[in-house]
């Protein structure tokens, strides 16, 4: 019972958390902002987290278990690499666009100082699915590291611009997503030889 309640205490500070730094920002969250926020005592948040970071570290890495979550179930068991490339990158946008404010904690809210900066599982998927690309000679032969972030940047830069301008007048929402992946995939691939 002891076990339930301190679980459920850490979910309740997570999701005040998650709410307070997405519309105040991490410099202007305090401990104390936290605590009245819940109904707690201050002193309560300290039993689950050292300080206001170790909170926000603990909602990106939440964040990036879901995006990773996400991204596993759009990969297929065996095919073409680059269609699952494909998929994966449209599961990266849906992800995004269903979960908003775990995408902006996993890819857009500027990091606290002193935060974990190594890549996350998500990214070492994409990077396997590419460099397997690459090494089927399905894309053109290059850094695998290069070829992965110019697609991330891509897939993120819609992603980013679709939650942040969701009521831009675009030429039909779906198309815009198809032609980013279109090219971003179109860059990377092998030409055949003349």
């Amino acid at each position: 019972m002891r076990e339930k309640y301190r679980e459920e205490l850490r979910r309740t500070i997570l999701d005040a958390a998650r709410e307070a730094f997405a519309e105040h920002g991490f410099e202007n969250v305090s401990m104390r902002m936290l605590a009245e926020r819940i109904g707690c005592s201050h002193g309560a948040l300290y039993l689950h987290f050292r300080d206001k970071r170790e909170i926000f570290d603990a909602i990106v890495e939440e964040s990036f278990e879901q995006f990773t979550a996400a991204l596993r179930s759009s990969k297929a068991r065996s095919g073409d690499p680059v269609r699952w490339v494909r998929r994966a990158a449209r599961a990266y946008v849906e992800f995004g666009l269903e979960n908003p404010h775990a995408y902006e904690f996993a890819f857009v809210l500027r990091r606290p100082p002193g935060s974990p900066t190594q890549p996350h599982s998500a990214y070492g998927l994409m990077r396997a699915l590419i460099k397997r690309c690459i090494d089927e000679k399905r894309f053109r032969a290059m850094d695998v590291d290069v070829a992965s972030q110019a697609l991330w940047s891509a897939v993120h830069g819609i992603t980013a611009l679709l939650i942040a301008r969701p009521d831009f007048p675009w030429a039909g929402r779906d198309a815009v997503i198809r032609r980013v992946i279109d090219s971003a995939i179109g860059g990377l691939l092998r030409r055949p030889s003349s």
